[in-house]
């Protein structure tokens, strides 16, 4: 029997440490580097020396990686898959301690001496010794830590149920590695016959509130979709507004209505969604003149737990066409007032009827060179191309306008949740008896996340067909974004999440509490594993 390397609390803390000072924020070189690392760091183990096909890197896009490690008993099938990122979001918020981000022993001594510039409650959590602080500490590199924990274990134990650890990059912005993962894994269920019994994620417990002291895990995930719209008006001078019609007034309306909208929100189990909110708004006119605005654009956060992106997209439709009927009477009254004749009525369209527009107008040839000159330019994004094609098809049918163009821009993210499988309901009740009776920790169960979470890649469950709705209005599909929705539904196992006790991810005042990190979470993952594979083994 070899000898456990990360097993002790203070081994764990040890590797906790090597894997932050690994710097990988999202899109960094540190991120392209890190899965590099971390397969030699797996290496060490004699059991990868002995079987380099249960370790592999796969790519998640250019130039970046994701990580799966094997645990494969000779006589199992039933198969755990344990899900975490190594990408972390950035760090200019550290100001001049932005070089001890990443190395948590020193930040934490470092941060007694700057106690007095802390808020309140993170400077007694500094004070009182039980927390660790760093960017990744608690989002989400402990989970990666544990993880390693538990394959080792199951390595040197011979434990009788097969575990992939499966670690992936960009989950802070795209989940490009998730995505790029689900393939992965189907091909990983085919190549070595496995069972994927649970998936088990290992995000940090949140707290819901400011104060927030109670542990929680969780039995599914929030969903997100962003609703997005191109409002194209009709360009003028400012000498004579009323000659045309800027797409800062028509956004105005629409802004309004889907702001806080409760017709977005949805209740399951007790738990409600956000409500919806603008993440972005602006108009097109790339600098200063007296021509008026007459392109503009706006990003739309919309969380969702049984709705489907076909729901969301009706429901948008519905709020945009009121704003428009809003946004014409408004408009029909100044001119009257005025004594001009209005350029037309504001409609609404789907970017899927504007592109078959078109299509028939343009043709396929130009249609796809627009696109494509579109999805060639580095300097925007996922969401800036998505609007950009919407931007630059309008441009050729500008008989539409003036029109509001709804469309869906990256990322999506479906909900899941696995509240009522037995095996989860039995699971969270073990997390419960042995929190309590080993730590006297209360375990709270939440049914969904309340952060997004790369367990929305899996056991994916519309019969529906919903998602057809997503891929015909997000412009970008099939060439920078595409999510798999039929591999997504053949990972049919229910989903968890339990992880560390930590506060202020994204802050950097982030931290975890130390005896949760290195003591209680290890315990209650290996003791859900346990009882999963001698549960299975009664059968």
């Amino acid at each position: 029997m070899g000898k456990l390397q990360w097993s002790s609390p203070e081994q764990l803390r040890s590797l906790l440490c090597e894997l932050v000072s690994w710097e990988s924020r999202t899109h960094s070189e540190g991120e392209r580097t890190f899965p590099h690392k971390l397969i030699k760091k797996l290496q060490e183990n004699e059991y990868y020396k002995s079987n380099p096909n249960f370790l592999s890197l796969h790519e998640a896009d250019p130039g970046r990686n994701l990580v799966t490690a094997l645990y494969k008993h000779p006589n199992a099938t039933d198969t755990v898959v344990l899900i975490s990122h190594f990408d972390t979001v950035q760090t200019e918020e550290y100001g001049d301690l932005e070089n001890l981000a990443y190395q948590p022993e020193l930040l934490t001594k470092e941060l007694h001496n700057r106690k007095n510039d802390l808020k309140e409650e993170a400077r007694i959590d500094l004070e009182s010794g039980q927390y660790l602080f760093g960017r990744g500490t608690m989002d989400m590199k402990l989970g990666i830590v544990v993880h390693m924990s538990m394959i080792e274990k199951a390595i040197i134990e011979e434990w009788p149920i097969n575990l992939i650890l499966l670690t992936v990059p960009d989950e802070e912005v795209n989940s490009a590695g998730m995505r790029a993962a689900v393939n992965v894994l189907v091909r990983l269920r085919d190549q070595f016959n496995l069972t994927y019994k649970l998936f088990l994620n290992s995000e940090p417990s949140f707290t819901q509130k400011p104060g927030d002291e109670n542990y929680y895990v969780y039995s599914g995930s929030i969903g997100k979709v962003m609703p997005a719209a191109l409002f194209y008006g009709k360009e003028t001078h400012v000498g004579e507004p009323l000659s045309g019609i800027t797409a800062n007034y028509i956004a105005s309306f629409l802004t309004q209505m889907m702001e806080w909208n409760p017709l977005f929100t949805e209740s399951d189990r007790g738990e409600s969604t956000p409500l919806p909110v603008s993440l972005q708004q602006k108009d097109l006119k790339t600098q200063y003149s007296t021509q008026t605005p007459y392109q503009a654009v706006a990003l739309y956060n919309v969380f969702m737990l049984n709705r489907t992106a076909q729901d969301i997209m009706n429901l948008f439709e519905q709020v945009a066409k009121e704003a428009a009927l809003q946004c014409n009477t408004a408009y029909k009254a100044i001119c009257a007032q005025a004594q001009v004749e209005p350029i037309g009525e504001v409609r609404v369209i789907r970017y899927q009827q504007l592109f078959e527009y078109a299509l028939g107008k343009l043709g396929k040839e130009q249609v796809v060179k627009l696109t494509n000159d579109v999805l060639s330019n580095d300097l925007w994004d996922e969401r800036d191309k998505s609007l950009r094609i919407a931007e630059s098809l309008m441009t050729r049918c500008r008989e539409l306008a003036p029109a509001i163009v709804l469309l869906f821009a990256p990322p999506f993210y479906p909900a899941v949740n696995s509240s009522d499988d037995p095996l989860i309901i039995d699971a969270i009740q073990n997390l419960k008896n042995v929190a309590q009776e080993q730590f006297g920790l209360a375990v709270n169960q939440i049914h969904y996340f309340n952060g997004l979470c790369d367990l929305s890649y899996v056991n994916y469950l519309d019969e529906s067909h919903g998602w057809t709705a997503y891929e015909q209005n997000t412009p970008t599909w099939g060439s920078v974004y595409n999510i798999p929705f039929q591999e997504m539904s053949q990972l049919r196992a229910p989903v968890l999440n339990v992880g560390p006790y930590g506060k202020d991810a994204h802050q950097s005042t982030e931290r975890v509490h130390i005896e949760s990190a290195f003591v209680q979470t290890p315990k209650l993952i290996e003791s859900l594993l346990v009882k999963l594979f001698k549960d299975t083994n009664k059968k």
